[in-house]
């Protein structure tokens, strides 16, 4: 079994980088992150101690990439080792790609529904402060969200290849997963094509929940979800869509599980009132940023 330490980035590709940055910046409250050497074409966004939790790619627009962390390159070696053994065509990023994304390596395989997962190694960390134009309360680089057509097989493939358990259940239309205390670092939600649903920013305060919720609405962005609650994490949240179809959440208070023996997981059925907002608002799935195909994915 390989075994995930974090989340590490989402690569995105954006047809208006421009647009796309200036709202990652402007708007979620990112920093950009300036290189000496910086790469034409890509963009890095700053939450938090990693170089980059997002980057955008000039080209077409869908997602890249999302990224994993492994503890050293003997997991890594191990971890391509497995997955080719399991079946999956396994590659390993070049110097000048690895670069690109501020690791000391990578490997990248499909997962079973089209997904482009990543696994890198020597993730590139800053001691400089995060410096942003908007201050939106963001302290870290939550959670990212992936779809697939059936929750029940996507759960037995992160489950039995990787260290992921299963906190909570929300009929299967979605299952949301640990790789520490966090109550989920990952989701996976019903979706019939795969694609990103959506990347999280964990906010400090539940103040900033609703300053951002204001700011939002005032500035003519899409809520698609929110100011709510969810039941199995606890977090207050809200949901809005950004350029290239990306949708960001911003959410404070995710519970944490810290007795992995005393947790069972839950069962929620999404028909009920409150299963996912203990509010009672207006829920629907997020937009989701559709997947490149592997061959786009790959030179970018």
């Amino acid at each position: 079994m390989i075994e995930l330490t974090d989340i590490a980035y989402v690569r995105s590709g954006a047809a208006d980088l421009a647009g796309a940055v200036r709202f990652a910046v402007d708007v979620v409250g990112l920093q950009r992150v300036d290189d000496v050497d910086g790469e034409p074409g890509v963009a890095h966004l700053r939450a938090d101690a990693r170089h980059h939790c997002l980057a955008f790619v000039e080209g077409g627009s869908g997602v890249i990439a999302s990224a994993f962390s492994v503890r050293d390159e003997d997991a890594l070696a191990l971890a391509e080792t497995e997955l080719e053994t399991r079946g999956f065509a396994v590659r390993r990023g070049t110097a000048d790609e690895s670069r690109s994304r501020r690791v000391g390596a990578f490997v990248g395989f499909d997962d079973p529904f089209g997904n482009r997962i990543e696994l890198v190694v020597g993730q590139q960390t800053l001691a400089r402060p995060v410096e942003v134009a908007r201050h939106a309360g963001i302290t870290e680089f939550g959670h990212l969200c992936l779809d697939a057509p059936d929750t029940a097989e996507a759960y037995r493939f992160w489950s039995t290849t990787f260290n992921a358990r299963v906190s909570d259940w929300i009929g299967d239309a979605a299952c949301l997963m640990r790789i520490d205390e966090v109550h989920h670092k990952l989701a996976v939600f019903k979706g019939a094509e795969p694609g990103l649903c959506h990347v999280n920013f964990q906010v400090a305060e539940i103040d900033d929940v609703f300053r951002n919720w204001h700011f939002l609405t005032e500035h003519g962005v899409q809520i698609e979800q929110g100011p709510g609650r969810h039941p199995q994490s606890g977090a207050i949240f809200i949901y809005f869509l950004g350029p290239e179809g990306l949708t960001y959440e911003y959410s404070y208070g995710v519970r944490r599980i810290t007795d992995e023996a005393a947790w069972t997981p839950r069962f929620f059925d999404p028909a009920e009132p409150g299963s996912i907002d203990m509010w009672l608002g207006p829920t629907r799935k997020p937009s989701t940023q559709p997947q490149l195909r592997a061959q786009e994915a790959n030179s970018a």
